[in-house]
């Protein structure tokens, strides 16, 4: 079993976004692995020694995403590379997925491929989609818990079976066949509830923070990670002709600053206090 999971470096999630001449700035905020994508590095470690096989992590982009990288590698993954050339500035999420999909085709037995949810600091996971599309295998998305895993199964492409049963209120639970091996059967986060679906090997599956709890790096694994040689693919190792991007960002602009004051509802009781604070909400027109 060989999992490659997806990975990128973004701000600490406590940092402050500012607008500086038309472009999002982080100030001095340090760079951590993408929150979402601690889950997926954890699933697969949890998968593979279960199971036996590898986990090799891949982050796309400039040498700050070595963090993730390296990160990833102190929690226990067996391996990691980074994708990046100066030619691959301003990537659109197509080019991510061209980019991505390239490097899973070269290594050439992997299984698996996870993404955490999203990215952080983006809030975006359409790359998710179209990685899995580029490759031509199905994508489970969502995903809250692995319910049963079959090795065997590289090398399925686009014709691999994809089924769902849904376990969701109201609607009852539906016969499941046999699971078979080189199968993948997975519970699926909905708003509704839960859905449980199955597809055959390989396939991309994006995961939700509900499936397990990451392990801290230890020391020795730190310290490991820290002296890993990670190799670095350009578009010459992949051998990569990249269509034009279709979209690109434009300028940004932070919203107009808001001056606010806070005033504290007196009373002699909870009723007078709501009773006041109701008609200074008429008086001020917000009801």
């Amino acid at each position: 079993m060989h999992i490659v999971v997806g990975t990128r470096s973004v701000p600490d999630t406590n940092a402050r976004p500012e607008v500086r001449a038309g472009q999002v700035a982080w100030g001095d905020a340090p760079l951590v692995i993408n929150p979402w994508d601690e889950y997926a590095v954890e699933e697969a470690l949890n998968q593979t020694s279960a199971a036996g096989g590898k986990v090799t992590v891949i982050a796309l982009g400039p040498e700050e995403h070595t963090v993730a990288l390296r990160h990833a590698l102190a929690m226990g993954a067996g391996a990691a590379i980074r994708l990046w050339d100066e030619a691959w500035a301003g990537l659109d999420s197509r080019g991510y997925a061209v980019i991505f999909a390239a490097a899973v085709q070269k290594l050439g037995d992997v299984d698996l491929v996870f993404f955490g949810k999203e990215a952080a600091d983006e809030a975006t996971d359409q790359h998710i989609v179209q990685t899995a599309r580029r490759l031509g295998w199905p994508l489970l998305g969502g995903v809250a818990r692995i319910v049963s895993l079959g090795a065997g199964g590289a090398g399925g492409g686009a014709e691999g079976e994809h089924k769902a049963w849904a376990h969701l209120p109201g609607l009852g639970s539906k016969s499941r066949p046999a699971f078979e091996a080189g199968q993948i059967r997975v519970e699926r986060l909905l708003e509704e509830g839960r859905q449980t679906a199955a597809c055959r090997l390989p396939a991309v599956m994006s995961l939700t923070k509900e499936i397990n709890t990451p392990r801290y790096p230890s020391f020795m694994g730190i310290r490991k990670a820290t002296k890993a040689d990670i190799p670095v693919w350009d578009a010459a190792a992949l051998g990569l002709d990249l269509p034009a991007p279709k979209v690109r960002g434009g300028e940004f602009q932070a919203p107009p600053a808001r001056e606010t004051t806070c005033a504290i509802i007196e009373g002699d009781s909870v009723q007078a206090k709501a009773a006041a604070l109701v008609d200074r909400l008429l008086a001020e027109k917000v009801i």
